[in-house]
């Protein structure tokens, strides 16, 4: 007659070390904790970092490094990546600094134009990923390539238009809102996480993103039409970086034909060092916030210390690398199920 061990209880330090990588995997905790660190290091070794002038300066730029960031999220938790979005975001600003500035549009139309060119040229990626089962860095590479093309074409006889001054004005750090001694971007940026936030994670439409991301075929078996939700998601990414590049014109105050570069790599740096996995399925748009703020902070120290642009790209791709460690050796959802 055999007998069956009873299991052993396990042990407190095993329990607290259980307790305590699942904390950091479902909350964003350790991001935090990073951020505030960081911010402490700056405010102790710079003069003026922790005013309040340097911190709506940071929350400003982080601001336009978090609404670059906000399709890319759902795009990395559907298990995608969207090399264009700096594309789009030359495309918003050229766009407005020329139909607005230069050819005397009115700004609602040029919005209209340059968010429908958007949701066509982003959709179509999102259709040939999903219908053709091509690689989206593949795809999103080529429309990107696509789009620097046609901002070359568009300013070809030199860019001379401005900026509307109200849209100066909503950019700009000395700028208040209702009275209250914050940029209107900032407040416009705070409603938008709230929105995505509670989309992502109160409604039909944010859990089949987390179910197709989890199992596109299981999805699908659940009656979610998975087609629809990438085509969308990869058109909500390249409205996202269009409107980003429309603020970043009053930002600078004209148009740039490289101005959404720098956004190649840190828009998914800022999805990444936030903590959404990039396996899929895993994280939310607030991770992102806390991680464009990071990102934002860590810049600001790197620049006051006298570091270079360089510098900060070999600080992103190591970042990139780190993470790649850490969620890529996790297994997909989809391989558990």
């Amino acid at each position: 007659m055999s007998v069956v061990a009873e299991p052993t209880p396990e042990r407190g330090p095993s329990r607290a070390r259980g307790t305590a990588i699942r904390l950091a995997r479902d909350t964003p905790i350790v991001q935090l904790a990073i951020l505030i660190a960081i911010f402490v290091y700056g405010a102790v070794t710079l003069d003026g970092f922790s005013s309040a002038t340097s911190i709506k300066s940071m929350l400003l730029l982080a601001s336009f490094l978090g609404l670059a960031a906000l399709g890319q999220t759902v795009l990395v938790l559907l298990g995608h990546l969207d090399l264009s979005v700096p594309g789009f975001i030359g495309l918003g600003n050229v766009a407005t600094a020329i139909l607005v500035g230069q050819n005397g549009w009115g700004f609602v139309p040029a919005l209209a134009v340059i968010v429908a060119a958007s949701i066509v040229m982003g959709g179509l990626s999102g259709l040939i990923v999903h219908h053709f089962r091509v690689q989206s860095i593949v795809v999103t590479l080529g429309m990107g390539f696509v789009l620097l093309g046609a901002i070359d074409v568009m300013a070809r006889g030199g860019i001379t238009g401005t900026a509307p001054e109200w849209l100066t004005r909503f950019a700009t750090v000395i700028t208040k809102t209702v009275g209250v001694s914050v940029p209107p971007l900032i407040v416009l940026w705070l409603v938008i996480a709230i929105i995505a936030g509670v989309i992502l994670r109160r409604t039909v439409a944010g859990r089949r993103v987390y179910l197709t991301g989890a199992n596109p075929r299981a999805a699908e078996l659940a009656l979610v039409r998975t087609r629809s939700v990438v085509i969308a998601a990869f058109a909500l990414s390249a409205v996202g970086a269009a409107v980003t590049g429309v603020l970043l014109t009053g930002f600078s105050g004209s148009g740039d034909t490289g101005i959404g570069t720098p956004y190649l790599f840190t828009s998914l740096t800022a999805v990444i060092v936030g903590g959404t996995s990039i396996v899929g399925a895993r994280g939310d748009y607030w991770r992102t916030v806390i991680g464009a703020i990071m990102l934002t902070v860590i810049n600001t120290v790197l620049l006051a210390k006298g570091y270079s642009a360089a510098v900060q790209q070999i600080l992103f791709g190591v970042i990139i690398l780190v993470a790649a460690l850490a969620y890529g050796r996790e297994t997909r959802l989809r391989d558990r199920v």
